[in-house]
């Protein structure tokens, strides 16, 4: 496979003749499979290189060693071989970013453990003190990997408190300190973020005191913010500003049909970005005209009658736009690598159009489509319990709040005459 990017034989050889040759090899012919352009392989190879070189000057002799110099390296590479005063701090930091990215890449071909670095790779905190504690979430209370991504961020922010007052041991916290980092993050979150604090710190204090890292249960320290479950109202958008977000979809492109396929999922059904991201070509059903969803929040799944601007939405994309690969889902990826599309990543084009259209709109995303989903079906008068086994609420309390949706009458009610209507 070098051969094919690398005239010279001696570039080849040189390659080959490094520790980490063969799985450079092994990156480019993955690079190749998932459809990156030429042009990064001849800029990821010498890259990959240098970093062969200089796990090797200091001392790695595994793919584990060398995992473990990575940061290194990258800061290494962005400083311009250790000058501190090379460029400013965000050039720097894109530097530090253009490095990592490839060697994780290689890595977790070779390594699949390796985690690498980046935005979305979290540290966990309190290792040292209560090495269990992670585990302890997933195998004892059995929460999902998005659920530990929550307690990462929350108790980070708690440990990098903590760090900045000085303190520097779990046995140190007191109830005043507790509140006092409630108090210091509050202003940064929203009202379900404070909550969600709280709750994350509370299951730690409690699981300190269990295994006697603390002498106390210090988790009735930590008061929970009061909040009100229909204080607020969906943030859904009118039929109109639909209709204007579906236009601002340029349709000739590839990336253009797959997300018009996706917000015609989300607002027609009122789906989950997660719900959207994990279906598969299994879950239509073309002769039957059916959709299936599966994996609900609910834990259960549902079948859809599949609306023909919906599947007419989907045949073209899977005509002109979905990549050549093997991979079941839905959909993926329109750049290399050819990977399915989180639900992070669905929430963000519905984010991406409605700003594009000029639709202003609270926290928008995946979420701002279902909820005006749920205003259709409250304007079409169908039952709550109807509405709520449709977008799959486990309970009709959750539907409740969907009786705020007809903010006009709601209005009208508070400005008229309320018993006429």
């Amino acid at each position: 496979m070098l051969e094919r990017y690398f005239v010279k034989y001696q570039t080849v050889d040189r390659v080959r003749a490094s520790w980490l040759g063969a799985a450079i090899e092994r990156y480019v012919e993955w690079l190749d499979r998932e459809g990156y352009a030429a042009r990064n392989v001849y800029r990821r190879v010498p890259l990959l290189c240098h970093f062969a070189q200089f796990a090797e000057e200091r001392g790695a002799q595994t793919l584990e060693q060398a995992a473990a110099l990575v940061e290194t390296f990258a800061t290494h590479l962005a400083s311009r071989d250790g000058r501190r005063d090379a460029g400013s701090a965000a050039q720097r930091r894109r530097l530090a970013k253009e490095a990592r990215g490839p060697v994780n890449q290689m890595l977790k071909l070779a390594l699949p453990e390796h985690q690498g670095g980046g935005r979305h790779c979290k540290p966990e905190p309190f290792q040292v003190e209560a090495p269990g504690f992670f585990v302890y979430l997933r195998e004892e209370r059995g929460l999902k990997a998005a659920s530990i991504y929550h307690y990462q961020h929350y108790l980070n922010r708690f440990a990098a408190f903590l760090g900045r007052n000085g303190v520097t041991s779990l046995s140190q916290i007191s109830a005043a300190t507790l509140a006092a980092s409630v108090v210091d993050s509050a202003p940064a979150l929203v009202p379900n973020g404070r909550r969600g604090l709280c709750a994350t710190m509370k299951v730690l204090l409690r699981y300190c005191h269990r295994e006697r890292i603390l002498t106390q249960d210090l988790s009735a320290a930590v008061e929970m913010p009061q909040a009100f479950r229909l204080a607020e109202l969906p943030r859904s958008i009118g039929w109109e500003d639909v209709r204007h977000m579906l236009e601002a979809v340029d349709r000739r492109s590839p990336l253009g049909r797959r997300d018009y396929a996706i917000l015609l999922l989300l607002v027609t059904y009122g789906l989950r970005g997660h719900e959207v991201a994990s279906l598969t070509l299994d879950d239509l059903d073309w002769p039957r005209d059916r959709l299936r969803v599966p994996e609900r929040k609910a834990g259960h799944w549902t079948v859809y009658p599949l609306a023909g601007v919906v599947g007419e939405a989907i045949l073209d994309y899977l005509k002109d736009g979905r990549p050549t690969t093997a991979d079941r889902h839905l959909f993926l990826r329109a750049v290399a690598p050819r990977a399915p599309l989180g639900a992070g990543a669905i929430s963000q084009t519905a984010a991406w159009y409605l700003r594009k259209a000029g639709i202003t709109v609270r926290r928008a995303g995946a979420h701002t489509l279902r909820h005006t989903c749920v205003q259709r079906l409250v304007d079409a008068e169908l039952s709550f319990k109807a509405i709520g086994d449709y977008v799959g609420h486990r309970s009709p309390s959750s539907t409740q709040v969907y009786a705020k949706v007809a903010t006009e009458a709601l209005r009208e009610v508070a400005m008229g005459d309320g018993e006429a209507l």
